[in-house]
């Protein structure tokens, strides 16, 4: 699906659109350059999804931990600031996948070898006037 999102209201519909078709998908990367709004997408997603606290970028935390409606519990990964992929095993990453969690991964591409066997990508340009395009 391919969507050109102009202001915050459209995003809440791609958010909307998103969630209707997560189906059994559990593990999400986010790809898009620094900026461009991969956080308050997945913020718009978790809002959709029921999720009740404040969402907001694991940047320094690495992973938050949210709990759904429909999800028991949803993990948000930003994995900008990792320089070694042992601080990926660190964290124990393998064990959330394992998981029956829903996740979501910013900067997925810092996993290397970490890269789960099953996941769905997530893209966000940054197109003229503000505007994004995002599929998935």
């Amino acid at each position: 699906m391919k969507m050109i999102v102009k202001n915050l209201e459209e995003l809440n519909l791609a958010a909307k659109k998103f969630c209707e078709q997560i189906g059994n998908k559990r593990v999400f990367l986010f790809y898009g350059s620094m900026g461009v709004g991969k956080t308050t997408f997945i913020k718009e997603i978790c809002k959709e999804l029921g999720v009740k606290t404040e969402v907001t970028s694991p940047t320094f935390a690495i992973v938050n931990q949210y709990y759904g409606e429909k999800y028991k519990f949803i993990y948000h990964f930003d994995f900008y600031r990792i320089e070694k992929i042992e601080e990926i095993y660190d964290i124990g990453f393998e064990e959330y996948v394992d998981s029956e969690a829903l996740i979501f991964i910013e900067w997925p591409q810092k996993l290397g070898q970490l890269m789960p066997e099953a996941y769905h990508e997530v893209h966000i340009t940054e197109l003229e006037n503000f505007m994004r395009e995002i599929t998935w």
